[in-house]
């Protein structure tokens, strides 16, 4: 009961920050799909997520600390990918930024799990 109390949590403190981070930045939405990048960005998701499916079959049976490394990289790679096609295709919205800070402080959260678990 406590994981999923703090898994609300941390997706509404997340979300908040989003809305606050378009505020500051004065940036509007816009999607990749919406530019001549969206089948490289179907693309690489579908190759990034079949990879990281294939390789959990390895991590099942793997101790707490080389778990939480591979979800951080999976962020990374995501994140990042999705970081890259936005500066690519929607570089002057800057929305690039955004999803770079996201990734910074959802790499630090995943990092530092056991200490907000352990409150």
């Amino acid at each position: 009961m406590k994981f999923l109390a703090i898994f609300i949590m941390l997706a509404i403190i997340w979300f908040i920050l989003e809305k606050v981070m378009d505020r500051l930045l004065h940036l509007e939405k816009k999607k990749i799909s919406e530019t001549p990048g969206r089948k490289i960005e179907a693309w690489g998701r579908t190759i990034i997520l079949i990879i990281y499916l294939c390789l959990l079959f390895f991590m099942i049976d793997a101790d707490p600390n080389k778990m939480k490394l591979f979800l951080i990289s999976y962020l990374i790679l995501l994140l990042g990918f999705q970081a890259l096609l936005e500066w690519k295709y929607l570089r002057p919205s800057k929305q690039y930024i955004k999803t770079m800070i996201m990734l910074m402080l959802g790499v630090v959260t995943m990092y530092n799990l056991e200490r907000i678990f352990n409150l």
